[in-house]
This record gives structure tokens, sequence and C-alpha cells, in this order.
């Protein structure tokens, strides 16, 4: 299927939820993702504010910091991505497309400081590839980390796809965590 009808169908899939089905898969989701040993593991990580019913990470993220993680949230720069550490929710301001982002007065960090990075998207398949938007944002700032075991897809259950066609400049993920499952370490680790 081409990803412009993912794209279509799977939104549309996702704004259809109830407020409450959103909270519950959600909930779950996080709470896997926090037990999982990468996440035990990680020093550094990298988050998403959510939009349109993504799967929301605002427990991962107090956790994180109750833990004394360092926690990295992008804001768009121009055509990519820079991430910048946020110490709480008051960091976060409405930014391009209105998703919440760090203020210009937070650290930058590169994202290969990351021990971990978890991404959202549209649509995955189960060997790690992705579609999104369709700026190509997440794709540009973390091509260099392909493959070494931090990037985490984050999405419902029914975003899950038989096969995407990947593209070269396509970013492939490592793990994919949903409300059910953890699928990963997925092929082309290369850790």
């Amino acid at each position: 299927m081409p990803k412009t009808n993912y794209r279509r169908l799977l939104l549309e899939q996702r704004r259809t939820m109830t407020a409450d089905a959103w909270k519950v898969a959600s909930l779950l989701a996080q709470q896997m993702l926090i037990d999982s040993l990468e996440f035990e593991q990680a020093r550094v990580v990298a988050l998403y504010a959510p939009i349109q019913n993504e799967l929301d990470t605002s427990l991962v993220m107090e956790t994180a910091l109750a833990a004394g993680k360092i926690v990295l949230y992008p804001a768009v720069a121009g055509n990519g991505l820079l991430f910048r550490r946020v110490t709480g929710k008051s960091d976060l301001l409405p930014g391009l497309f209105g998703v919440l982002e760090p203020g210009s007065a937070t650290t930058i960090l590169a994202p290969t400081q990351a021990d971990l990075i978890i991404i959202p998207g549209i649509a995955f398949d189960k060997v790690g590839n992705r579609i999104g938007y369709g700026k190509g944002y997440y794709d540009k700032a973390l091509h260099q980390m392909e493959g070494k075991g931090r990037l985490t897809g984050f999405c419902h259950d029914f975003q899950l796809v038989d096969e995407i066609v990947g593209e070269p400049h396509d970013v492939k993920m490592d793990r994919i965590i949903t409300e059910r499952r953890m699928i990963g370490p997925l092929p082309g680790l290369n850790i």
C-alpha cells in the first residue's frame, strides 16, 4: 500500500479513538517502555510530545526525571531537528505545527548522546520500517543512529502493518513498542 494511503487510513483511525482508549493504550505502552532493560540502562532518553492521539510520553518523562536521567525533546530548526534538554513539562512550548517543543533557552545535545530515542510515526512494520508525516525530520536527524540499538518506534498496535517499502533515506527502528508488545531487537542491529 502506498505511504499516502497508510497516512490517510491510520491517521483517521487515531483521530477517532476515544479519550479512554487513548489513555489506556498510552499507559500500557509507557509502562512497557519503562519496564524495559533499554530504559533502565539509558542515562539520556529522547522523547516526543504527542499530537493527534499519538501515544503519550509524559509518564516516561516523569519516571526518567525522577530516576535522574537526562531527558531530551526535539525542536524543529529549519528543515531539521535539534534535541534539547528539558527538566519538566514547563520547558515545553508550542512550536512549529503546534507541537510542544523545548524553548530556545534550553540546552542542545547531539542525538548521538541519547542512549534511547523514542520516535512516533503513522505506521511501522515488523522489521523496523516507519512512515512519518512526510517531512523527513527524524530521518535527517537520526540517520547516523540507525542500527545502533537506540531507536524505538512507539505506536498503537493497530499502527503495525505487514510491510512498508522503505526508501534509502528512511531510518529503520531497532525495536518497536506498542500497548501490546515489544518487537525487537530488529534485523540490522550493529551493536
